[in-house]
């Protein structure tokens, strides 16, 4: 019986050795790929294999792939003959980018405390090869059913003339779009851009590279180029998610479809800008491109001194009416002239910006008389027929029926020699008075007279009025949006105080409103100076809950300035920006 019990006590024994052993077994991480040659069409498939449970697991870059799925993790454990055995997979699905020969570097992982690395490995990437169809995986489907293309309506525009880009994404009937979402809008450098919104996907049976396909317009905008030369219009990149048609089929003989993720690209698109023609350029062009009217006109051409009429300058046509200006009346020194009203009216469509724009004067006769409104003339590049052309109005006479005449001129415009006669009244020299007629004042003692009293009284009778001034500015002290938007309308005016000096100078209107901007962030986020850009203006403004109205407004005043660098902006535009800024600015003080 001892000796059987020694047996039984020293085969336990073993086994917990070797239990040991086994659970004591080196530590693991292993990077293992499908392949090692592979065509630029076909998929990289890449496993991270460790037989211990670990934390912070850290992925090479992949550089020359592009990831297509992954992390996808899977877990293995098993117990057999009292021995465990453990293995836990990250797995990645690449897209080579290029040819040639490259390296998966190093993943790290944290194992009890220690950090393992793999061994890099290469692998080559060599042309496309051929493959059955049966062979074709998920991604190889998806990279030929879906394409998005960017279609531009002119490659070799003039200045200032429209394009149009049109982004359409090709699927094939095969294949179902799920979802989509933009990765990366295009910012349109050196262009004055629209976008033009699409309210309703229109899905429409066509071709592409002579097969059929279904499309659909995702985004139209219009551009209007403001350098010449050869300019690079970005790419707009989507991440769409789509059903694949796979060769499996279900119990009742219906396709299995499998769900994947694909990112497209537009790619990038060069246009060459051509600059206007030097050859019978007008001395008065101010850079109107497209077909235009030009017109002068006046509410009425007769009236009576101190009345007023409308005169009104209006172009209307197609083209680029938001970037150009309109010519100023030249009126006579005798009328007075108000600033013009700008008024506009004009829509974007795929053609390009139509409708008009006008300026409208208000006149005030001050002599009786008849004044003429000169003929102005509007010139503009029209680029159909590659000419310019000058459009002139006529002469408009205005007639001041009845009111006084000047002294200067008469009706003909002739000076005048009559003078008005002076008459003496026979009083215009009289002597002082050298007995004024003084009476004297009795003498009144102060102290016991009405006065006294009245001033003695005073001090209480203001005591309720201190009462009520008291609460008056207790109620504007917890007037708390009340003092906000006191506080931020005396913030606008600070920094916009060197702007509104320089209303009427295009340059240096701006350049003080984009100094404006810029201090206020950097006084209210402590943004420096160096990390002046849209996109971290955005993000900053984003972080700190402004609403989108609002950032939407301070991006466009930034627009704006960085546009009138090259653009003609008016008198009108800039008191606009003027107001638009003080407005911003007060709103972004209230809600930062």
């Amino acid at each position: 019986m001892n000796i059987k019990r020694y047996i039984s006590l020293l085969s336990l024994l073993f086994l917990g050795i070797l239990s040991y052993a086994q659970n004591d077994e080196t530590v693991t991480f292993e990077m293992n790929l499908s392949k090692d040659v592979l065509g630029i069409n076909e998929r990289l498939r890449v496993d991270f294999t460790m037989n211990r449970d670990g934390d912070n697991f850290v992925p090479p870059d992949f550089e020359g792939f592009r990831v297509l799925m992954g992390p996808s993790q899977s877990i293995s454990s098993s117990w057999v003959n009292g021995v465990r055995s453990f293995s836990k997979t990250y797995t990645y699905t690449l897209a080579p980018t290029a040819r040639g020969k490259f390296t998966i570097k190093q993943a790290t992982i944290v194992i009890k405390g220690e950090t393992y690395k793999s061994l890099p490995k290469e692998v080559e990437v060599t042309a496309a090869v051929e493959r059955p169809d049966g062979e074709k995986t998920v991604d190889d489907v998806a990279d030929e059913s879906l394409h998005l293309v960017a279609e531009i309506s002119k490659t070799s525009p003039y200045l200032n003339e429209a394009v149009t880009v049109v982004y359409k994404l090709y699927a094939s009937p095969s294949i179902d779009v799920t979802n989509f979402r933009a990765l990366d809008n295009p910012k349109y450098n050196n262009f004055w851009s629209q976008d033009i919104p699409v309210t309703k996907y229109d899905v429409q049976n066509t071709t592409f590279d002579g097969k059929s396909y279904r499309s659909v317009i995702l985004k139209r905008v219009v551009l209007y180029p403001q350098r010449t030369g050869e300019l690079e219009i970005e790419p707009l990149s989507l991440d769409v998610s789509l059903q694949v048609p796979t060769n499996k089929r279900d119990f009742f003989g219906g396709r299995i479809f499998a769900q994947t993720n694909k990112t497209v690209s537009a790619g990038n698109r060069k246009i060459n800008v051509k600059p206007l023609p030097t050859e019978g350029k007008p001395t008065d062009f101010s850079g109107a491109v497209g077909e235009f009217q030009f017109s002068v006109t006046t509410s009425k051409t007769q009236l009576n001194a101190s009345e007023s009429l409308q005169a009104k300058v209006a172009i209307n046509g197609k083209g680029n009416l938001k970037l150009f200006e309109i010519p100023s009346l030249n009126l006579p020194s005798s009328l007075e002239v108000y600033d013009p009203e700008f008024n506009e009216s004009v829509r974007t469509t795929l053609s390009g910006m139509e409708g008009n724009v006008s300026n409208s004067y208000t006149v005030v006769p001050t002599f009786k008389g008849k004044y003429p409104i000169p003929s102005i003339a509007f010139s503009f590049f029209n680029p159909k027929t590659e000419k310019y052309q000058t459009l002139s109005s006529g002469e408009i006479m205005i007639n001041v029926l009845e009111g006084p005449t000047s002294g200067a001129a008469d009706n003909t415009g002739s000076i005048s020699n009559n003078k008005q006669r002076v008459v003496a009244t026979g009083d215009q020299f009289v002597f002082n008075k050298i007995k004024p007629n003084l009476t004297t004042i009795n003498n009144q003692y102060f102290f016991g007279s009405r006065s006294f009293f009245l001033w003695w009284l005073l001090p209480i009778l203001l005591i309720p009025l201190a009462i009520v001034f008291g609460k008056k500015r207790e109620a504007i002290a917890s007037d708390v949006e009340g003092n906000k938007i006191k506080r931020a309308n005396k913030l606008a005016k600070k920094y916009l105080s060197a702007a509104k000096k320089a209303l009427g100078s295009k340059e240096s209107f701006y350049v003080a409103l984009e100094k404006a901007l810029h201090n206020y962030l950097k006084a209210k986020l402590k943004i420096e100076t160096s990390e002046f850009s849209k996109d971290k203006i955005a993000s900053f403004l984003s972080e700190k809950n402004v609403d989108e109205a609002t950032r939407e407004g301070f991006m466009g005043l930034l627009k704006n300035c960085e546009m009138a660098r090259y653009s003609p902006f008016s008198d009108v535009q800039m008191q606009q920006d003027y107001n638009k800024a003080s407005e911003v600015i007060s709103q972004l003080d209230k809600q930062i």
